[in-house]
């Protein structure tokens, strides 16, 4: 069984963010100055994904901006991808989301191979194709049942 947390404990941080170390700077080549920001230590929120036997395989954050709640990080280890990982983190980051910022505008950055993922859970894109760290992405926004 796959569970998703909010991390309360330093040693979840490290595990997460050496989880984003190991998918964006390693495996995307991301600069890790890019990477790594003051949100992590600031007004992130973050979160840890975990198989039953407590191996951590996914993790993600989401903070408060002036536009909005703006999803980022989500990053699952290679070889736990195409298992509902991404899905069980989104799931309970946008349940936080709205539990703590009902109204806002919910948005991220999405590389153009993970658009297909945020639009099967709801999400649009909004604007013009960009590029970031040498990655191309859509701005996408969630869609709330009207």
């Amino acid at each position: 069984m796959l569970t998703v947390h909010p991390i309360t404990d330093p040693r979840d941080l490290a595990r997460a963010l050496a989880i984003r170390h190991r998918v964006f700077v390693e495996g995307q080549g991301v600069p890790a100055e890019a990477e790594n920001d003051a949100h992590d230590a600031t007004d992130a929120h973050h979160y840890l994904a975990q198989t039953a036997d407590g191996t951590a395989c996914g993790a993600s954050r989401w903070r408060a901006t002036d536009h909005g709640v703006k999803l980022e990080r989500f990053a699952v280890l290679e070889e736990f991808r195409n298992q509902a990982v991404g899905a069980a983190l989104l799931r309970r980051v946008l349940d936080d989301v709205q539990a703590a910022h009902p109204a806002s505008t919910v948005y991220l950055n999405a590389q153009l191979r993970a658009v297909p993922f945020y639009e099967r859970h709801g999400f649009v894109k909004v604007g013009d194709q960009f590029t970031e760290c040498d990655i191309e992405h859509f701005r996408m926004e969630l869609q709330r049942p009207g």
